[in-house]
């Protein structure tokens, strides 16, 4: 059986038979001959779980109007905004702070915007980065003579 390649993609991609027949408009049953020529098993039916705890983050964020991204998840009591993936919570902070600077965070990672409930990864900063503020603070001041 010749295979389309459109087909054939988006069936090594995970997609069901249902969602290429509509996203391609073609039978599903032709998808179903397709996958069986390919020798690819039945995609799993249901919710799909997310491959790492960032592609969670993502699923859990709203952006607003001016520039920040609002936690839509759980918020854990005791330590804010947080995500449960293989079994641990974990902070959507530090998630974050990990996806803007690409290293876990030393100390704990806050929201330096001023917005409650932000979790816009340029908008968090751990004690190092609030430490270098309060620096580049204080210089600025003894420069200028005022506070930021």
């Amino acid at each position: 059986m010749k295979v389309r390649a459109d087909v054939a993609e988006l069936l090594r991609a995970g997609h069901s038979d249902r969602a290429i027949a509509r996203q391609l408009h073609v039978d599903a049953k032709t998808v179903a001959a397709a996958r069986a020529a390919l020798g690819i098993p039945k995609a799993k039916s249901g919710y799909k779980a997310a491959a790492t705890a960032e592609d969670l983050f993502w699923r859990r964020t709203q952006p607003t109007d001016d520039g920040h991204l609002m936690w839509t998840g759980t918020r854990n009591r005791h330590s804010g905004p947080s995500i449960r993936y293989s079994g641990r919570n974990l902070s959507a902070y530090r998630i974050a702070f990990r996806i803007a600077n690409g290293r876990e965070p030393e100390g704990y990672a806050l929201p330096s915007c001023g917005r409650d409930g932000c979790v816009k990864p340029d908008h968090l900063a751990d004690r190092a980065s609030r430490a270098q503020a309060r620096k580049v603070d204080q210089l600025y001041a003894a420069i200028f003579g005022a506070s930021s």
